[in-house]
């Protein structure tokens, strides 16, 4: 998988200029958004970074411009969240806990689409030690949100179902209240069985309003094409035999592999 040390290197991110978190927060916190998905080739991927160099900040660490996040996915035993993705629904909603692995930070996270296909995320940050399972403090949380969102679903039918890891780039345009998130390294991960993305590629998504930003702009006149993708519905629709196929299933077969090796997260992303 592609080492979280080469990602910043690779890409061309140390040419941007760095923006703290609280500068990204006050400019594009957009948990009411439109998120585009484009499967992008890394010699693009470096193409479109240079070419956002003018307009966009990378969120910056001390100098660290990359994040390993795990994400562990909840469904219910028939797998309604899954199913409302692939089939459409009005009403799709995802649950998950999400950690930041090198600062340590832990949410737990309700995405949920509005009446006009827009995605609405809530979010409450929980102890790392939490992460993985939903305790009462989430559950409560999550239980509150899904009521709100008129989604009959309650925490208590809710296990986890996948865990998706991967490296993250976040860059955004400060002064248009956009964002660009690149992920490599991204594997998805259910029982002993793992799913990877091909080490050629990188899932880029452009998070902001209705009207293509300018990251889509570029994406279009580098040739890449939006693409209805989900991490955890791909790598369910991967690991779990006799799902239904589906236009994710052939998309997830054309770039992913299941025959990759789990290795453990800081053996692929250290130094990142």
């Amino acid at each position: 998988m592609t080492p979280a040390r080469s990602f910043p290197a690779g890409l061309g991110l140390s040419a941007l200029r760095g923006a703290t978190l609280a500068e990204v927060d006050t400019a594009a916190a957009l948990q009411h958004r439109t998120d585009r998905k484009y499967l992008v080739p890394l010699d693009q991927a470096r193409s479109f970074v240079r070419l956002l160099a003018d307009r966009h900040h990378v969120l910056d660490f001390a100098g660290r411009r990359t994040t390993s996040y795990l994400s562990t996915y909840f469904d219910t035993d028939r797998l309604g969240a899954w199913h409302a993705h692939v089939q459409g629904r009005r009403r799709r909603w995802k649950v998950r806990t999400r950690l930041y692995a090198e600062d340590g930070l832990c949410r737990v996270e309700v995405k949920t689409k509005d009446g006009r296909g827009a995605t609405v995320k809530h979010a409450l940050q929980i102890p790392a030690a939490a992460y993985g399972a939903l305790d009462r403090q989430a559950a409560d949380f999550v239980n509150e949100v899904l009521e709100r969102s008129g989604i009959p679903v309650t925490a208590e039918e809710l296990a986890p179902a996948a865990e998706i890891r991967y490296v993250r780039a976040a860059l955004a345009d400060l002064d248009h209240g956009t964002r660009v998130t690149l992920d490599g390294a991204l594997t998805c991960h259910q029982g002993d069985r793992t799913a990877a993305l091909d080490t050629g590629h990188l899932l880029v998504e452009t998070k902001g309003g209705v009207q293509l930003a300018y990251a889509d702009r570029l994406l279009l006149r580098l040739g890449a094409r939006p693409v209805s993708l989900s991490k955890y519905v791909v790598g369910r629709s991967l690991l779990t035999p006799g799902l239904p196929d589906n236009d994710v299933r052939r998309l997830a077969r054309t770039h992913f592999t299941t025959e990759a090796t789990a290795l453990a997260l800081f053996e692929r992303t250290s130094a990142a």
